[in-house]
């Protein structure tokens, strides 16, 4: 039997508000456990929460992001369940109306078609605290630090049908919020998370299958194989004459599989109200307008002007375009250097190689956009050539051009790597080359015209060491020709 897979995420991302959501304690990562939980969020008698207005702010913006419905009226609803990192015994959620209403997000596939994937809705919440289990002999730690940390659950439609389109539409929620400057989406430190819905029917079926929800996926890489192992293991069960239960899972990383939790609840199980302690937000047009004119150009877009503006290609512009970091640094080098094709190979060839190598982000890149686009100004104006640009790049790489936006001109002249032009020394070059290789020569002069151009390879090679790869390639190739065929 043909099987399709069905993939809807829920994806939590943590707002980058000082605060919290509904107290003034810091929301700042790394603190010594319980020491930024306050009154409110410990859940104290006779607390009452206030709404961050910081955090309506930046749903919104998120809704606008993803042209989505902003409702005039959302309402904070009660979601109750007893868990010792749930010191209210309640979370503070939107169930029935949330603040962002339905939208869509556009994913690149592998192929190079777009495919556009519905957002149900988008709420705000408070996150719960964090239960340790390492280093309490066999007993369970709570850090309250998070609990009370802004929200917001970004609710995806069941529109993915593979592990690839998933982790596609989950790097484009992170690029957005990302752009938007709402959240820094850093999955290590859990700013952004997720739970996979997974289910699989048999292909042409239009009744979706029993789906199994994987709690807590944090990174892209994670969420593939989670999802692939949860196919494979539906896939087996319902071929074994099985039937998939609706539940909650784990993915395990180290053992890559996902494994049984809880069976899934229901909203019922919840007994969702309207939180009592919390009015309604009402959002007037004024607002949500001053908000969309404070939006950035957003992934799509940029990728857009960058294909229609630059001539780059749909690849180089997706790629460039996917964090606001690495397209504000492409930018920059094309302001300085002109060229946009050139400026893409550099910033996603050498740059992007260098920063892989040391585990770097763009952002902490030892090159600043400035030195780069520099370097390929003299590349481009035949100052130097490919090889000698390489080396200019590791010595602005390993802090030897003074940290001056010139400072490419600075290792040129201090290396000596200025492009030799000059026809007459090129060819006293050549010539010595060739009087120094009789027998490659005659091998040259003997060989078929069309086996020729094969050979020419040594003499360049020779020509360049003589001029310490200053020697401008295609002069040194132009002249060799001539010259040996001369002699043929």
């Amino acid at each position: 039997m043909q099987w399709e897979t069905v993939i809807g995420l829920e994806v939590h991302v943590q707002l980058a508000t000082r605060s919290k959501i509904f107290s003034g304690a810091s929301t700042a990562f790394g603190a010594e456990p319980n020491t930024q939980a306050c009154a409110v969020d410990l859940g104290l008698p006779g607390v009452l929460p206030v709404l961050n207005e910081q955090a309506v702010a930046m749903a919104v913006q998120f809704g606008l992001g993803i042209h989505a419905e902003i409702p005039e009226v959302s309402v904070f609803d009660r979601k109750n369940y007893f868990y010792p990192d749930l010191p209210k015994g309640y979370q503070t959620s939107q169930m029935y109306e949330p603040i962002v209403g339905p939208g869509e997000v556009e994913i690149l596939l592998d192929d190079g078609e777009s495919k556009r994937i519905r957002v149900h809705h988008a709420h705000l919440e408070e996150d719960a605290g964090k239960s340790l289990h390492e280093d309490f002999h066999g007993m369970t730690g709570i850090d309250l630090n998070r609990a009370g940390t802004p929200l917001l659950e970004i609710v995806s439609e069941p529109d993915m049908r593979s592990a690839k389109e998933a982790a596609a539409y989950l790097k484009a929620i992170h690029s957005i919020v990302t752009y938007l400057g709402i959240s820094d989406g850093n999955m290590a430190e859990g700013s952004m998370r997720c739970d996979v819905n997974v289910s699989v029917r048999p292909k042409g079926q239009d009744a979706f299958g029993t789906r199994a929800e994987i709690k807590n996926v944090n990174s892209f890489r994670f969420v593939e194989r989670a999802i692939e192992f949860e196919v494979e293991r539906q896939i087996e069960l319902l071929e074994d004459g099985g039937t998939v239960v609706q539940e909650t899972r784990l993915y395990d990383p180290e053992a890559d599989e996902t494994r049984s939790m809880r069976t899934k609840e229901e909203a019922n199980d919840y007994r969702y109200f309207p939180c009592p302690d919390l009015l309604p937000v009402v959002l007037d047009q004024a607002y949500v307008d001053h908000l969309r004119g404070q939006l950035p150009e957003l992934p799509a877009a940029k990728r857009e002007r960058f294909q229609s503006e630059l001539g780059l290609s749909a690849y180089d512009a997706g790629v460039l375009s996917a964090s606001r970091a690495m397209a504000e640094y492409f930018e920059r080098v094309h302001a300085v250097c002109g060229d946009a094709k050139q400026a893409a190979n550099w910033v996603q060839g050498e740059l992007s190689g260098a920063l892989n190598r040391e585990g770097l982000a763009i952002v902490d890149s030892p090159v600043s956009a400035d030195q780069l686009g520099g370097l390929i100004v003299r590349v481009l104006d035949d100052t130097i050539n490919g090889k000698a640009a390489k080396q200019v790049f590791q010595a602005l790489w390993h802090g030897e051009g003074g940290g001056e936006s010139n400072s490419a001109d600075a290792i040129i002249e201090d290396k000596g790597l200025k492009q030799v032009t000059d026809t007459g020394a090129i060819e006293a070059m050549i010539d010595q080359v060739i009087a120094d290789s009789p027998a490659q020569v005659a091998q040259y002069r003997d060989a078929e015209p069309d086996k020729r151009g094969k050979m020419i390879g040594y003499f360049v090679g020779q020509v360049m060491k003589a001029s310490r790869g200053t020697a401008n390639p295609q002069q040194v190739n132009a002249l060799l020709k001539e010259k040996l065929d001369a002699l043929c």
